[in-house]
C-alpha cells in the first residue's frame, strides 16, 4: 500500500484540505439536514429545468432563510448547482442521497458517533470509551446494543453488517471446503453467519457464543427461519478470561469481532482459542484490515471508524492493520496458513492452525 509514503498535495491544496476538517461538523450536519429535509430530493425531481429557492422552500414547507443557508452551504460542498437562480442536483449530492455506503456511514456518524465524539480527547487519555454515555451507562457498547432506542440499533446494525453480510456468500466455500462441519461462532451477534451457514449445507451445525442481549435478538431470528435444530446457543462475556472456550469443534469462526478488543484482549480470546482446539482444528477470521485495502478510500473510512471504538464502543480497540494483527495470532500460538484479501468491499479471510 502506497496511499500514505508521500506528500502529493500542493501547499494550497493541502491548506484548503485544512478548512475542509475545520468546518467538518458543519458540512456533516449540513448535507444530513439537506438529505433529511427532502431539499435535494426535491431539486433531483426537478431534472436538469432546476427549482428557484422560493419553489423548494414551498415543496419542503421550510423558511426561505432556512433553505437558502442549506443551499449555500450545499453549493460550497459540491451537492447543488445554480444556475440563473435555479437549484439542480450535483455528483455528490446524488450519492449522499442513492448510495448505500454513504446513507450507512452517514447515519451511524449522527446517531452513534456525533455526540460522543465530542469526548475523544478524554477516551484518548483514560483509555475508556468517555462518549458512551450519550448512548446509556454501560462500560461498553455491547452490553447496551439490545437496550438501545429502535432507530439508532438500527443504525448500528446496519453499520455492522453492511461491511460483512456481503462478504458471506464468498466466504462460505472457503470456510466449509476442508470437511468443517462443527463450528463455533465467536461474536454472532444477530446470527446472519449462523443463518447463512445452516442454509449453505444442512449438515452444518453451528453455535453461536455471545453476550445474553444479542443471543436473544439471534435466538429470535433463527426460530423464525426454522434453523433452530442447527443452531445452538452459548451465552458468555468472552472478556471474562475465567471462561473457556469449549472443545469439541472442527473450527471457530469470529468475524469482524475480533476488532472490538484491545491487542492483550485479542491474544487472550485467541490463546483460549488455542486451548480449545485440537490439532487439525482451525480458527478463522474476518476481517476488514485498513492497510489491506485496494483504494485510499476504503483505508479511510476503516481508520476514521476506529475513533468510535475509541471514543464510544469501549476505549481501546480499533480497525487494525494487518500488521498489528497478525501479531497477535503469532503470540497467541498460531500461523496463517491461508489469506485471502479484497473479498466484498474490504474483507481479509484469515485462516489460522497451531503452530507447529
Amino acid at each position: 500500500m502506497n496511499f500514505f509514503k508521500k506528500e502529493t498535495k500542493t501547499a494550497f491544496k493541502a491548506r484548503e484540505t485544512a478548512q475542509w476538517i475545520a468546518f467538518g461538523p458543519v458540512i456533516f450536519q449540513s448535507a444530513r439536514v439537506l438529505r433529511e429535509t427532502g431539499i435535494l430530493t426535491v431539486i433531483e425531481d426537478s431534472g436538469t429545468g432546476g427549482l428557484t429557492l422560493a419553489e423548494i422552500a414551498g415543496k419542503v414547507k421550510l423558511q426561505e432563510y432556512g433553505v437558502r443557508v442549506l443551499l449555500e452551504s450545499g453549493l460550497s460542498l459540491g451537492l447543488v448547482l445554480v444556475n440563473d437562480g435555479k437549484y439542480t442536483l450535483a455528483k455528490t449530492g446524488y450519492f449522499i442521497l442513492h448510495d448505500e455506503l454513504t446513507r450507512v456511514n452517514m447515519d451511524f456518524v449522527q446517531d452513534i458517533c456525533y455526540k460522543g465524539l465530542f469526548s475523544l480527547d478524554k477516551s484518548i487519555e483514560s483509555g475508556k470509551p468517555e462518549g458512551l454515555r450519550e448512548l446509556g451507562p454501560w462500560k461498553t457498547v455491547y452490553e447496551g446494543l439490545s437496550q438501545l432506542p429502535k432507530d439508532i440499533q438500527k443504525s448500528w446494525f446496519n453499520f455492522d453488517h453492511y461491511f460483512s453480510d456481503d462478504a458471506f456468500p464468498d466466504v462460505l466455500p472457503m470456510v466449509y471446503k476442508d470437511g468443517i462441519k462443527n463450528i463455533l461462532d465467536i461474536g454472532g451477534n444477530t446470527g446472519k453467519w449462523a443463518i447463512t451457514s445452516a442454509k449453505y449445507s444442512a449438515d452444518i451445525k453451528v453455535t453461536i457464543m455471545d453476550l445474553p442481549g444479542q443471543l436473544g435478538i439471534a435466538k429470535a431470528k433463527i426460530e423464525q427461519e426454522g434453523l433452530g435444530s442447527q443452531v445452538s446457543f452459548l451465552p458468555v462475556n468472552i472478556l471474562d478470561e475465567k471462561e473457556k472456550i469449549p472443545k469439541g469443534f472442527d473450527a471457530i469462526w469470529m468475524s469482524q469481532f475480533l476488532d472490538c478488543f484491545s491487542e492483550a484482549e485479542i491474544i487472550s480470546i485467541l490463546s483460549r482459542c488455542h486451548e480449545a482446539l485440537d490439532d487439525n482444528g482451525y480458527v478463522i477470521i474476518m476481517e476488514p484490515f485498513w492497510d489491506k485495502q485496494g483504494h485510499e478510500i476504503a483505508a479511510f473510512c476503516l481508520q476514521q471508524t476506529s475513533l468510535y471504538f475509541t471514543a464510544i464502543a469501549n476505549g481501546n480497540s480499533q480497525m487494525y492493520s494487518a500488521e498489528v494483527f497478525l501479531k497477535c495470532i503469532d503470540k497467541a500460538g498460531f500461523e496463517v496458513v491461508e489469506e485471502t484479501d479484497n473479498i466484498s468491499l474490504s474483507q481479509t479471510l484469515l485462516k489460522c492452525r497451531k503452530r507447529k
